[in-house]
């Protein structure tokens, strides 16, 4: 395929940095990934409703981007989705998809970024990970839902490489400040043969 986005994103970068490459990405994002049989948002879409199967529960889609994770689960069976993401031009495949109930650009230097206890479900599909979102975003996350609240999530082979990622879920396991309900691991980019695991987190 030559020098695509994919043969960019995963390498380590500062936050401006991830944000070019998004910014220059949003136009054809949709047909990259689509190419490379992205499944990590069905999947995690369908677990994730599996074990919360409640229609009208409103979810925010954390890292939305262009919105294919909010047409997973919309597909899943949630009706209720909102979607944020730190780059506006994203946000607009995400707003042509029609989805959505509400977008909202991201501030990442606000603090919190996301109001604590207003969503009891919360997605970050694709999210976090090697050249992405960094291994605090899941303190930032888990801090914005109350108990009983579920978070969704996935970590890509690259993020798996980095005990970083999945130390800071054991992190929150580990003193029983959450617990795991599933954890599945399986394909995420089949034309790059690259794998995942999906999560599903419960805050106690």
């Amino acid at each position: 395929m030559g020098d695509t986005f994919l043969d960019k994103i995963y390498g380590e970068a500062t936050q401006a940095e991830t944000n070019a490459v998004y910014d220059a990405w949003a136009d054809t994002y949709d047909t990259e990934v689509g190419e490379n049989g992205y499944v990590t948002p069905g999947r995690l879409a369908r677990l994730l409703f599996k074990h919360k199967p409640e229609p009208q529960t409103p979810v925010l889609d954390y890292g939305c981007g262009t919105g294919l994770s909010g047409q997973a689960l919309t597909k899943a069976g949630f009706q209720v989705i909102d979607g944020t993401d730190p780059n506006a031009e994203m946000l607009n495949g995400a707003r042509e998809k029609g989805i959505y109930r509400r977008l909202d650009l991201l501030d990442l230097d606000r603090d919190p970024p996301i109001d604590a206890g207003a969503y009891d479900i919360l997605t970050a599909i694709g999210v976090v990970g090697t050249g992405a979102a960094p291994p605090e975003t899941f303190d930032v996350l888990m801090h914005a839902l109350s108990t009983g609240g579920i978070l969704a999530f996935s970590l890509n082979d690259h993020a798996l490489k980095d005990a970083r990622f999945e130390g800071k879920l054991c992190e929150w396991l580990d003193c029983g400040a959450a617990h795991l309900l599933a954890k599945e691991y399986g394909p995420h980019l089949l034309g790059q043969n690259l794998n995942s695991n999906v999560y599903i987190v419960e805050k106690n």
